[in-house]
């Protein structure tokens, strides 16, 4: 067996092995009759961080579709027939999980072809956890409710988003910053990019906050790092 092939199969196991890990601690919380709104979580913010093993990796384009496609088949099934029953357990069944994947194999398939791939990591790390703590913080410490276009959410949820959004941006853009330094460029975009991401978190309908937040925060990110 070639190196090359050789690499290719752990790269597949690496990415593999770590779904399989989120999704078996999700099926044992859901067994464990916890919190339905903490398992989807677990699931949320746990597959988001595969675009950290597929950009540290340096997984090729083709895989990182690839996974995107089956991820996203499963998820879509899983609305069907009981897949993953763990996903529709708080009272609502959107196409939110679908949305997600579909959205991390948009941006792999726009940043991987032009070797930016931490504005893909911007885009789906600030959904996985600016909304995985939105979500969480809402629902435990939300005492200030507010309605936007008919969602519902609280002032805490949306300022966890906002704050963990920041502070996402700025990590990943200072990894790929060269020697890890906190430019004061990064400092300035992380701002926009949290504040637009909070503001489609609260007024995306139907679980699409999942394609609107990641697709148009990493946009952004891009788009102002072109200017500033």
């Amino acid at each position: 067996m070639s190196l090359d092939i050789q690499s290719l199969w752990v790269q597949i196991g690496a990415v593999a092995l770590w779904l399989g890990l989120v999704l078996l601690i999700a099926q044992i919380l859901h067994r464990l009759h916890s919190d339905p709104e903490i398992v989807r979580k677990v699931v949320h913010i746990g597959t988001g961080q595969v675009i950290l093993l597929a950009w540290w990796l340096h997984l090729p384009l083709w895989l990182c579709l690839g996974f995107s496609v089956v991820f996203s088949s499963i998820a879509f099934l899983s609305y069907r027939i009981p897949i993953l029953p763990m996903l529709n357990g708080v009272g609502r069944k959107t196409l939110g999980v679908f949305y997600y994947a579909v959205s991390i194999g948009c941006l792999v398939g726009w940043f991987w072809s032009i070797d930016l791939p931490q504005y893909a990591a911007v885009g789906i790390l600030v959904m996985s956890w600016g909304d995985g703590f939105a979500a969480l913080v809402g629902q435990r410490w939300g005492k200030h409710g507010y309605e936007l276009m008919g969602n519902k959410k609280s002032w805490e949820g949306s300022i966890a988003m906002l704050v963990v959004s920041y502070i996402v941006t700025l990590i990943i853009l200072t990894i790929a910053t060269p020697n890890f330094s906190i430019d004061l460029s990064n400092l300035i975009i992380s701002l926009p990019v949290s504040i637009v991401a909070t503001g489609l978190e609260a007024v995306s309908p139907g679980g699409t906050d999942n394609l609107t937040v990641p697709l148009s925060s990493a946009a952004l990110c891009y788009g102002l790092s072109l200017l500033v």
